[in-house]
């Protein structure tokens, strides 16, 4: 049954609302905690009983941290890097360009000079080398290094890896290894076949932070030291979040306790990130996936490469500023560059129609930078697993993204294996390919033949999952502190949603590029600000600003705005509504 009767909002989304167990189980955590109300039905919402409440608010990282050790190959890629270390032998870092390579890569140069060594940095660049090791760089590498460290690549580089003769390589991954590994002397990834799934959502990241944390112990048992590593969980934070990995369990404490380090400012390249962003207050999980990341993001995707890496590793606040702003504006481009391809790759899939297991885009001369956030926003948009492909003379490289219960990695892996690919893996929710033109369509055929058994397609756009309503005079700082002790909120744990009923529209207009700026009332005195970022790429931002005087069902997520001192509250304005006559 949707909620408030809304079959079809502004956004054509059905609204639900919570489902009667969990208002069942939000009633007993009330009742049995003492807990406010609202912070209970999102406990209930996230599975949390009565008496996990307590811990589940307060979560320890030493409680929920993994044994490192109960992933394959975790003590001998540990003891390889031990002994590189006290050998002072040369080191190398391979990485991906993106902020989860770039975290993992910045990890360990901050642990290798903390340990008094240092490594050779090596990026691959986007468009003349791809994602990955390449034979090429990984032979210049070993022929000057005694040990490469992949880090969120190389599970499935067998050729490159066998072209590094004379270095020993050790892989930290977690993207979806095939049958067989490649010959490395340690290949760490919870993703590998024959590992049991429990840690298949750590991130790269958190995979090199569990091999240092093995450093540590095996440094003890020697009866040495090591560096502090709950200081560097500003980095797994960031790239947990940027990578979009669920915050759920040993995840979420990962990045509560990461953003407690990075609230004390204490790493020069995050807080020239977050000074060049503007941002006024600590890093929340939000800043982290829509702020920082996508400016750490942008070098790898039209700039140099190895930006992000260079300004999460560096000592230098000049160094950081620098880069910063380098990256700050190498970001605007990005979006500039995205807008253009968003919107042919939109009128693409519409032709093609957008209620089919996959959504997908094709065009000569895209980006190959951006082809990953344009295809994340035709799955939002669509609710569908969504591919788009940047054509260059006969071949493509492209970026897919995936929804809930369907797993775009392994269809991507079965397509390259089935040679309709030339080069294809990733995870479930997100994968990299690259096809051959006069493959093109029949590739997409498959892979929307293999998502569709997956039950890909199936209905219509998302259903807005709400969580209840809330009259404007009850929306206070108090209340949105209340409710974040149940987070960080982001991936697998999203921020709760209520809907403001039949609000009244005070002003609204449209400011930046397509965003939508309001504020709202009740009738009874309160109001609230409100923003919705995109609004004028549909319905949305025109209906609510040609309001003439109609009232709305108002959907968003609650924040506080702090500027100059002042706390206030705002709505990320999300979905409207017009209110369903009941009498007709």
């Amino acid at each position: 049954m949707s909620f408030l009767g809304i079959e079809q909002s502004l956004t054509g989304r059905r609204w639900v609302g919570p489902a009667p167990e969990v208002q069942r189980q939000a009633e007993a955590l009330a009742q049995d905690t003492g807990l406010a109300p609202a912070l209970c039905g999102t406990l209930a919402r996230l599975g949390v009983t009565p008496g996990a409440a307590e811990a589940f608010l307060e979560p320890r990282l030493r409680d929920l941290l993994p044994d490192p050790r109960s992933l394959r190959d975790m003590e001998r890629a540990a003891a390889r890097l031990l002994t590189a270390v006290s050998r002072r032998e040369r080191i190398a870092i391979f990485a991906d360009y993106d902020v989860d390579g770039g975290a993992s890569a910045a990890l360990l140069i901050d642990w290798l000079r903390q340990m008094g060594r240092q490594a050779t940095l090596y990026i691959p660049d986007r468009i003349d080398e791809g994602y990955g090791p390449n034979d090429a760089a990984m032979a210049e590498l070993a022929a000057g290094h005694d040990l490469i460290v992949c880090v969120d690549c190389g599970t499935l580089s067998h050729g490159p890896i066998a072209a590094a003769r004379g270095a020993d390589v050790v892989v930290l991954d977690h993207h979806l290894a095939g049958e067989t590994l490649p010959e490395a002397h340690a290949l760490v990834n919870p993703n590998r076949q024959d590992e049991d799934g429990a840690l298949a959502h750590l991130c790269a990241a958190a995979v090199v932070f569990l091999m240092l944390v093995e450093c540590g112990r095996q440094l003890r048992e020697a009866g040495a030291g090591g560096p502090d590593l709950m200081q560097m969980l500003d980095l797994v934070a960031l790239a947990t979040v940027a990578d979009v990995a669920p915050l759920r369990g040993v995840n979420r404490a990962l990045v509560r306790q990461g953003l407690a380090v990075m609230a004390r400012r204490g790493r020069p390249g995050l807080v020239a990130l977050a000074d060049v962003s503007r941002l006024e207050t600590a890093p929340s999980a939000h800043h982290l996936g829509f702020v920082l990341g996508p400016r750490v993001n942008a070098g790898g995707r039209i700039g140099a490469a190895d930006l992000g890496a260079r300004l999460l590793a560096t000592e230098d606040p000049h160094e950081a500023a620098a880069i910063a702003e380098k990256l700050d504006l190498l970001n605007t481009e990005r979006r500039e560059i995205e807008g253009e391809v968003r919107a042919a790759a939109l009128d693409q899939a519409e032709a093609r129609g957008l209620d089919a297991p996959l959504v997908w885009a094709a065009g000569a001369g895209w980006h190959p930078g951006v082809v990953g956030i344009v295809a994340s926003r035709l799955k939002e948009m669509t609710n569908r697993p969504s591919v788009v492909i940047g054509l260059d003379g006969d071949e493509g490289k492209g970026s897919g993204r995936s929804v809930a219960g369907v797993d775009l990695g392994a269809a991507v892996q079965r397509l390259a294996s089935e040679g309709l690919l030339l080069k294809g893996g990733g995870h479930k929710m997100a994968a990299g390919l690259t096809v051959a033109k006069d493959q093109l369509e029949p590739a997409m055929a498959r892979l929307a033949e293999l998502l569709a058994k997956q039950g890909a397609g199936q209905g219509g756009a998302a259903d807005l999952a709400l969580d209840g309503l809330l009259m404007c005079g009850a929306a206070n700082p108090e209340l949105i502190e209340a409710v974040e002790r149940a987070g960080p909120f982001g991936a697998g744990a999203p921020a709760p949603r209520y809907v403001f009923p039949d609000a009244q529209i005070l002003f609204a207009k449209e400011v930046g590029t397509g965003h939508l700026k309001l504020t709202f009332g009740d009738g009874l005195g309160a109001r609230i600000d409100a923003i919705a970022f995109g609004a004028f790429d549909g319905p949305l931002g025109q209906a609510l600003k040609d309001h003439r005087g109609q009232r709305f069902h108002l959907a968003g997520r609650l924040e506080i705005n702090e500027f100059r001192g002042r706390r206030n509250v705002q709505l990320r304005l999300e979905d409207a509504a017009t209110p369903v006559d009941k009498n007709s």
